[in-house]
C-alpha cells in the first residue's frame, strides 16, 4: 500500500479536522512514512505493542486509543501524551496517581458508549457530568476532549450517534474550568470518518485507510 500517497489524500480529505494515524500492528517503517506525509499523531490500541516499536518511530504526538487495564496504567502514563479510552472514574483515578508519581499532568479524553452497549467501556452519556464534578477535584489529569466508537452497523447508521456525541459534546464544554479543557471530539474511523466530520468530529482515527488491511 503507498502509505505516503494514501496519508497525503486523507489530510487533505479532513481538512481541518485532526487526523490520528492508528498504527495497531503497523510495523515502524510504515508508520514513519505517514509521519513523513505529514501525520503528525499516532494511536496504539496496545500498550506493550508500542512500546515494543516506539524507538523506531520518528517523534511525533501519542495516543492510546484502546482499552487500558489497570496493570498497565503506569506505563502508559510513562509513553503516551493522550489517553483517550478512559473509561471509568477508578481508571482515570489510578491514571491521577501514577501521573503525581512522576509529575506529570496526563492529558485525557473520556470514553463515551454513545450506543449504550453492554459489550462495551466507557460512561454512559448521562453519567458524563457527574463524572467531571468529581474529577475536578484530581490534579494530575486533565480532560480535553471526548471520544466514543459507535455500534458496528453500516456507515450511514453511525450519524445518529455521531450527532448525539456531537450534542454531549456541546453540553459538557460548557462545564469547562479547573482541570477540565474540553476541545476535542474523537469520533470517525475509516469506515464513517466522513460522516464523523459531517456530524462534527474534530479528531478522526483513521487506520486501514492508510495502511491496508491489517494482518493478524
Amino acid at each position: 500500500m503507498p502509505v505516503y500517497e494514501n496519508t497525503k489524500l486523507i489530510l487533505e480529505k479532513i481538512g481541518s479536522t485532526t487526523l490520528v494515524c492508528v498504527t495497531k500492528t503497523i510495523e515502524p517503517e510504515r508508520i514513519n512514512e505517514a509521519i513523513r506525509a505529514g501525520a503528525t499523531i499516532i494511536g496504539e490500541n496496545r500498550v506493550q505493542e508500542y512500546e515494543d516499536k516506539r524507538e523506531e518511530i520518528l517523534p511525533c504526538e501519542t495516543h492510546l486509543i484502546g482499552h487500558l487495564q489497570a496493570n498497565k496504567v503506569k506505563k502508559a502514563v510513562h509513553l503516551f501524551d493522550v489517553i483517550q479510552s478512559v473509561d471509568s472514574l477508578k481508571l482515570i483515578k489510578n491514571i491521577d496517581m501514577r501521573a503525581r508519581d512522576v509529575d506529570k499532568v496526563q492529558r485525557v479524553y473520556l470514553q463515551v458508549n454513545i450506543g449504550n452497549e453492554p459489550q462495551k467501556y466507557g460512561f454512559h452519556p448521562d453519567e458524563i457530568k457527574n463524572a467531571i464534578t468529581e474529577i475536578r477535584s484530581l490534579r494530575n489529569v486533565r480532560v480535553e476532549g471526548l471520544m466514543c466508537i459507535p455500534p458496528f452497523v453500516p456507515p450511514e447508521q453511525t450519524r445518529s450517534y455521531f450527532r448525539k456525541m456531537k450534542a454531549l459534546f456541546d453540553e459538557i464544554k460548557q462545564e469547562n474550568r479547573d482541570n477540565i479543557d474540553i476541545r476535542t471530539l474523537s469520533m470517525g474511523m475509516s469506515s464513517d470518518y466522513r460522516i464523523a466530520i459531517e456530524e462534527g468530529a474534530t479528531m478522526v482515527r483513521v487506520g486501514s485507510s492508510i495502511f491496508g488491511k491489517r494482518k493478524y
